[in-house]
C-alpha cells in the first residue's frame, strides 16, 4: 500500500481486531482505513443500512459487486465477492459475471443487475428509461432499483479508496477463491504473496 500503517491507537487496534475476528486475518485494505477508523465505522454502518431491510438478496448483492468491480478493474473486490457469488450461484456463474460473459446458471435478474451495475460505473449519465424497464421486467420493484443503484455507488466509493491507495488483494482471498474466479480476475492490482513459511493447503 502507498501509505504506511498509522500509529497504533485504541481505535486502530479495535478495527484490526474486528477484522481479524470476522475474516480470520487482517485484510490489507484495513491498514488504509485505519487512518480514519470513524469513517470505516460509518461505511460499515451505511452498508448495514443498505442491506438490512433491502429487497436485494445476498446473491443480488454479489452480482452487483462483481459486475461493478470488474467494470472498475478492481481485483480486490472481484476476488472477495467472486467467492461470495460462487457460493450463491456457482463458480462458473461467478466467473461469467466477472468476465462480463454469460452462463446458463445466470438468471434474467442476474443479467439485468450486472448490466445495470456496469452502466452505473461506466457512464451514469448514459442510463436510460429502457435500462430501468429492463430491471423491472427482471422482477425488481422501484425500491429495489433504487437500492441496487445506491449499493453500487457505495461499493464504488469503497473500491476507489482501496484501489487509489494501492491496497493489494490478500493472498488468502486468492487461495480460497474458486479457479473460475481466479482465472477471471486478470486485471487490477496483483495479489500480495503468501509468507514463505505459510503451510501449503
Amino acid at each position: 500500500m502507498f501509505l504506511p500503517p498509522p500509529e497504533p491507537t485504541a481505535a486502530v487496534e479495535r478495527i484490526y481486531e474486528s477484522n481479524q475476528a470476522a475474516q480470520g486475518f487482517v485484510m490489507n485494505l484495513t491498514s488504509a482505513w485505519a487512518w480514519r477508523p470513524d469513517i470505516f465505522d460509518s461505511f460499515a454502518a451505511l452498508r448495514g443500512q443498505l442491506t438490512s431491510s433491502s429487497g436485494l438478496s445476498r446473491r443480488d448483492q454479489a452480482v452487483l459487486v462483481c459486475a461493478m468491480a470488474s467494470q472498475l478493474q478492481d481485483s480486490y473486490c472481484s476476488l472477495a465477492w467472486g467467492k461470495t457469488l460462487a457460493a450463491e450461484a456457482g463458480a462458473t456463474a461467478a466467473g461469467a459475471v466477472l468476465k462480463a460473459g454469460d452462463d446458463a446458471a445466470l438468471t434474467a435478474r442476474d443479467r439485468a443487475l450486472a448490466a445495470w451495475a456496469r452502466k452505473v460505473v461506466a457512464d451514469p449519465n448514459g442510463t436510460t428509461p429502457a435500462d430501468v424497464a429492463m430491471l423491472r421486467s427482471a422482477g425488481l420493484d422501484d425500491r429495489a432499483i433504487f437500492e441496487a443503484t445506491a449499493f453500487v455507488a457505495f461499493r464504488l466509493a469503497f473500491s476507489t479508496v482501496n484501489d487509489a491507495l494501492g491496497a493489494n488483494p490478500d493472498w488468502q482471498l486468492v487461495d480460497t477463491a474458486p479457479a473460475e474466479v481466479r482465472s477471471a480476475v486478470t486485471y487490477g492490482r496483483r495479489p500480495g504473496a503468501a509468507p514463505a513459511d505459510t503451510p501449503l493447503p
